[in-house]
C-alpha cells in the first residue's frame, strides 16, 4: 500500500507565486499528471492567473518531465509565451540535472516542505491547508530576491561554461 501525497504544482514569479495547484481527483485524492492533466491544470488554472498580469516579458521554465514536453504542451505554452519558454523541447533547451538553476528547486519545495511539516499534519486535507497558508505568506519582495539569486547562478553557470556552482550555492 502506497501512503497517501499530494501532487502539487506552482508558478514562480518575481511578484510572488502562483497557486499551488493540486493534482487531485473529484474525492481529492492524488493523481499522476499526465500529458492532459497538465494542460487542463495550463489552460484551466494558469492562463486565467496570468490574465491581469503583464507577460510581454515573462519567461516559462520547466523541467524535462514527459507531460511537460508533449508536443501538445508545448504548442499551448508557446501559444503565450512566444520564443520564451526554456524546457526540454522548448526554445532554450534546459539543461538537464540542473536542480540549483530552477527556483522551484533550489527554494521553493525545500522552503515548503520545512515549514508544512512543522506541526506534524495529521491528514492530507491538514497538509494541502498548510501549503496553500505557506504559500500564501511568501511576499514578493522574497520572491524578487530569490529571482535576484537564480540570475547571480545563470551568470555563474554562464561563466564557468555549465560547471558546478560552489561558490553560489556555498557562498566560497
Amino acid at each position: 500500500m502506497h501512503p497517501e501525497k499530494v501532487t502539487v504544482w506552482c508558478g514562480f514569479w518575481s511578484g510572488g507565486i502562483i497557486g499551488p495547484y493540486f493534482f487531485q481527483n473529484e474525492t481529492g485524492i492524488a493523481i499522476t499528471v499526465n500529458g492532459e492533466r497538465y494542460r487542463s491544470m495550463i489552460n484551466n488554472f494558469f492562463w486565467p492567473k496570468l490574465d491581469d498580469m503583464d507577460t510581454e516579458d515573462m519567461w516559462f521554465q520547466q523541467d524535462g518531465a514527459t507531460c511537460h514536453t508533449a508536443r501538445a504542451t508545448m504548442d499551448i505554452l508557446r501559444e503565450r509565451f512566444e520564443g520564451m519558454v526554456i524546457s526540454r523541447n522548448g526554445d532554450i533547451n534546459w539543461p538537464p540535472r540542473s536542480c540549483d538553476l530552477t527556483p522551484l528547486d533550489f527554494f521553493l519545495w525545500g522552503y515548503l516542505k520545512s515549514q508544512v511539516y512543522a506541526n506534524k499534519p495529521q491528514t492530507i486535507d491538514a497538509l494541502k491547508v498548510n501549503i496553500i497558508n505557506t504559500i500564501k505568506q511568501i511576499q514578493p519582495d522574497l520572491c524578487n530576491k530569490v529571482i535576484e539569486n537564480w540570475t547571480t547562478r545563470i551568470r555563474a553557470t554562464k561563466q564557468s561554461r555549465g560547471g558546478h556552482l560552489n561558490d553560489v550555492i556555498f557562498h566560497k
